[in-house]
């Protein structure tokens, strides 16, 4: 896992020009939480627009003010950093592996909140409304989405989506790849192995092996990746 230093509730943008990875859905929320942290940071950080290799919706872009800038490619000769707009663990680590660009900031939305002794991986993004208590590690290109709740001293792998209304609770360990759904709530001590995938609305009381599926009250394997 690689990290940036700690933060205590700072907004983690560095001075550079952003770009996000995917005109999608969740390319399009990530925009805003980019130009909401940009807004409200003391820096000179700025959100160029928006890249993507397949077929985006150009007149929604445009509504909502975000420049396309063309494909993913286009950008290996301009200084920027690249933020990727994609919920699944497995395609944004084969983006962060096949480009390989730098270190890109942490992103923290303004009503996001980050408690003592914490550190947030290159290109982390902490969407609305989360909360990190204290000594939370979060890694590489890993995203917390709306109102998640982190508490004190979980650690996050690499390229793990974690989804609305998820709570992790004390002392969670996540592997690099995993995706919680919306809603799940993880009991403290708990260990996920990389890949793995936990339901929507699930409990998790015991540790998941690696690239294994588990849903339900308590959460049950349904599958072996």
């Amino acid at each position: 896992m690689s990290l940036t230093q700690p933060l205590s509730g700072q907004h983690a943008v560095g001075a550079t020009q952003i770009v996000v990875v995917s005109g999608g859905g969740h390319g399009r929320e990530l925009a805003d939480i980019v130009r909401a942290a940009t807004v409200n940071a003391s820096d000179h950080s700025k959100l160029l627009g928006v890249v993507d290799d397949g077929d985006v919706d150009l007149e929604l872009l445009s509504k909502m003010g975000l420049r396309f800038l063309g494909s993913v490619k286009s950008m290996r000769r301009r200084e920027v950093q690249l933020l990727f707009g994609v919920g699944d663990p497995r395609t944004r680590a084969e983006l962060d592996h096949r480009t390989g660009w730098g270190s890109p900031p942490a992103i923290q939305h303004p009503t996001a909140t980050v408690g003592s002794r914490c550190a947030l991986g290159p290109g982390s993004v902490l969407a609305q409304g989360v909360h990190v208590t204290t000594n939370v590690r979060i890694g590489r290109h890993s995203h917390i989405n709306v109102a998640a709740t982190i508490s004190h001293d979980c650690t996050i792998g690499d390229h793990v989506t974690v989804c609305p209304g998820v709570t992790l609770t004390g002392n969670v360990t996540i592997g690099d790849g995993v995706f919680i759904g919306a809603g799940a709530t993880v009991l403290p001590g708990v260990t996920i192995g990389a890949g793995a995938v936990i339901g929507a609305g699930a409990v998790v009381c015991r540790n998941v092996d690696d690239a294994t599926m588990v849903r339900g009250v308590p959460a049950r394997r349904v599958i072996q990746l």
